[in-house]
C-alpha cells in the first residue's frame, strides 16, 4: 500500500470517524445515567437553626452548601409533626391514617411497601446509617447499621443485620464514618446507589460532642419576641400543652443539672441525666465535668432569687447552647459527606437532600419540641441540590410536604410509583417547571394524645395565605390565622366576622381534601378506640 493510498484512505475514513463519535457522544447524552440519591435527615431540627434560612442563631455553612448549590424550600411542611409517624410517611409516601404509623407508640405495618423497597428492585444499592426510630430490620436495603430506638450520644450501641455492636465516640461522627465506610468499601460501582444518612441529633435531650462543649456554653442567644406567649388569642390547645420552658423543661434531665444538685434545691426532676453520662468513658467524663459542673454550681447560687421570667430566660440559653452546639457537629459531618463526593467525582450525577422529620420550637411561644400545626413545628427544612438539573440558588416557595418524597425519588430513578401513593413528585419544581406543580394547599394530622406534652388531636389545612386547624376528640374548637398579617400565629380569627368569609371557604376546602386524602370522622373514632384499647383512655 502506497503512501499516498494510506493518505487517501484517512481522508475518506476519518469524517466517518468523527461523526459515529459525535453520534455515540450524543446517545450517551440522550440516555444519562440514573442519579444516585442522598437523602440526610436529622432529628428535630428546626429551620430557624439553619443559616439559610435565619443566620441570627448559628452558622451553618455546609448545610447551606446544598441551598447554595441547589435549592432552598420556604414552604416545606410535614404531615404529622412527630418522629415515627413522619419517618412511615416518608418511606410510604401514604400519610398516617393510611400507612398506620398514627404516633410513636403504635407499631408500622411492614406490610406497607417503601419507595427503598421499589429502588432495590429496580437495580438500585440501597444503604441505611443513623436513626431510623422504628424497628429493626429495615426492608430495601442491602445494607444498615440502625440506632436502636432514639439511641445515645455517646458510645452508641448500634443494630445491623449481623447482629448488635457498640462503637466508641460521639453518634453524629459516628454514623458519619459508617456512611464513609460503606461508600469507601462496599458501594457497588456499577449501580446507582439510595444512600439514607439519618442523624439523632439535635434530638432532645441535645447532647454537644465534647468538642463544643466550651465554646457553645460560653454563647448567648438572642430571645423570641414570643418567648413570654399568654396564649390568651387562642383556644385551649395552646394554654394547655405541657412544652413550656418553664414549666416542662427538666433542669437535670433536659439542662444537665446534676441529680445531686437537683435534689438538693428540691427541684422536681426525672433524675436521669446520670443513665446517659454513665455510657461515658473516665477520660470522657471529665471533659464533662469540667464544663458542665461549674454551669451547676453557678445556678445552684443563683436559683434562690430567681423569678419566673429569669428562670425562663436561664433555661432558654441553656437549652440554646445545647441543641445548637449538637447541631454544629451535623454541620461539620454533611460538609465530610459533601466533600467526599466532591473529591471522588460524585456530586455531578448525584442528587443530596437535607431535611428534617419535622421542625422544632426553640423557645417560640415559650416552647420546646414539636406536635402542633402552627409553624415552627409545621415547616421543616428542606433543601436539594441535583448539578445540571436544579439551577443553583433558587428558593421555592410553593406548599411542599414530606409525603412528597417517595414519588419524587421513584421519579428521578425512573421507576415507577404504586398508584397508592399520596404524594405529587417535585420533579416539575426542581427543573423549574411551575405550571407542572398543582397543589395549593396541604394537609395535617396530629393523634398522639393524650400521651407526653398533652398536644391535642387536630388536623387541618395551610396555603400560602391562611391555615385553619379543627382540635377535637375531648374539645371541639376551631383556629384560624391569617399567615400574611400574622406570620407568628398569635392571633385566631377563627371568630373574627371580619373572616367569615374566609373561614366558611377553608372549612369548606379542608373537608375536601379530608376526602381527596380518604381521612375521615370515622377513622378519627377508629385511632381513638386504639387508645382505648390499650388503656390509654378511659
Amino acid at each position: 500500500m502506497t503512501k499516498s493510498f494510506r493518505r487517501y484512505l484517512i481522508t475518506i475514513i476519518a469524517p466517518f470517524l468523527f461523526f459515529v463519535s459525535c453520534g455515540r457522544e450524543k446517545l450517551q447524552k440522550k440516555e444519562p445515567k440514573r442519579p444516585n440519591i442522598v437523602f440526610i435527615m436529622s432529628d428535630d431540627h428546626a429551620y430557624q437553626a439553619i443559616s439559610a434560612y435565619n443566620d441570627k442563631l448559628i452558622q451553618t455553612p455546609n448545610i447551606d452548601r446544598i441551598a447554595k448549590e441547589g435549592m432552598l424550600f420556604t414552604n416545606a411542611t410535614v404531615t404529622n409533626s412527630i418522629c415515627a409517624p413522619s419517618r412511615a410517611v416518608i418511606l410510604t409516601g401514604k400519610h398516617s391514617h393510611i400507612n398506620g404509623k398514627i404516633d410513636n407508640l403504635s407499631p408500622f405495618d411492614t406490610t406497607n411497601v417503601t419507595f427503598p423497597q421499589l429502588l432495590k428492585a429496580s437495580g438500585y444499592q440501597t444503604a441505611m446509617f443513623g436513626k431510623l426510630h422504628f424497628g429493626n430490620n429495615p426492608k430495601g436495603f442491602d445494607e444498615f447499621k440502625i440506632l436502636p430506638g432514639q439511641g445515645d450520644y455517646y458510645n452508641p450501641r448500634f443494630i445491623t443485620s449481623k447482629g448488635d455492636t457498640t462503637v466508641t465516640g460521639y453518634v453524629t461522627d459516628i454514623i458519619t464514618d459508617l456512611t464513609l465506610d460503606w461508600m469507601e468499601r462496599r458501594r457497588d460501582t456499577t449501580k446507582p446507589f439510595l444512600l439514607m444518612y439519618l442523624h439523632k441529633a439535635p434530638h432532645r435531650t441535645w447532647m454537644p460532642a465534647p468538642r463544643h462543649f466550651k465554646a457553645f456554653t460560653k454563647k448567648t442567644f438572642p430571645l423570641p419576641d414570643n418567648l413570654f406567649d399568654d396564649y390568651s388569642d387562642r383556644g385551649t390547645a395552646a394554654e394547655t400543652a405541657e412544652m413550656r420552658l418553664l414549666k416542662h423543661m427538666q433542669l437535670s434531665y433536659d439542662l444537665k443539672i446534676p441529680d445531686s444538685i437537683a435534689d438538693r434545691l428540691d427541684i422536681k426532676n426525672w433524675n436521669q441525666l446520670g443513665n446517659r453520662i454513665d455510657r461515658l468513658s473516665p477520660e470522657q467524663r471529665a471533659v464533662w465535668d469540667s464544663v458542665y459542673n461549674p454551669i451547676a454550681e453557678s445556678f445552684a447560687k443563683e436559683f434562690p432569687t430567681m423569678n419566673d421570667s429569669i428562670l425562663t430566660v436561664w433555661k432558654y440559653q441553656r437549652y440554646m447552647q445545647d441543641y445548637l452546639g449538637s447541631i454544629a457537629a451535623v454541620d461539620e459531618n454533611v460538609g465530610r459527606l459533601l466533600d467526599y463526593l466532591d473529591n471522588k467525582g460524585l456530586s455531578d450525577n448525584t442528587v443530596v437532600v437535607y431535611t428534617s422529620d419535622q421542625g422544632f420550637y426553640l423557645g417560640e411561644h415559650g416552647w420546646f419540641d414539636k406536635r402542633f400545626m402552627y409553624n415552627e413545628s409545621f415547616k421543616t427544612p428542606l433543601l436539594i441540590k441535583w448539578p445540571n438539573v436544579i439551577k443553583p440558588g433558587i428558593t421555592e416557595d410553593e406548599m411542599v410536604q414530606n409525603l412528597d418524597f417517595a414519588q419524587t425519588f421513584l421519579e428521578m430513578a425512573e421507576t415507577t410509583a404504586p398508584a397508592d401513593m399520596q404524594g405529587e413528585s417535585l420533579l416539575p419544581l426542581l427543573k423549574g417547571d411551575k405550571k407542572g406543580w398543582t397543589r395549593d394547599a396541604v394537609y395535617y394530622h396530629y393523634y398522639e394524645y393524650p400521651a407526653e406534652h398533652a398536644v391535642k388531636r387536630h388536623y387541618g389545612i395551610a396555603n400560602k395565605a391562611y391555615k385553619i386547624i379543627h382540635f377535637y376528640h375531648d374539645t371541639d374548637e376551631w383556629e384560624l390565622y391569617d399567615l400574611k398579617q400574622d406570620p407568628n400565629e398569635m392571633r385566631n380569627v377563627a371568630n373574627d366576622p371580619s373572616y367569615a368569609n374566609v373561614f366558611s371557604k377553608m372549612k369548606a376546602d379542608l373537608a375536601e381534601i379530608r376526602i381527596k386524602y380518604k381521612d375521615s370522622e370515622e377513622l378519627d373514632k377508629k385511632f381513638i378506640q386504639r387508645y382505648r384499647d390499650a388503656g390509654r383512655i378511659e
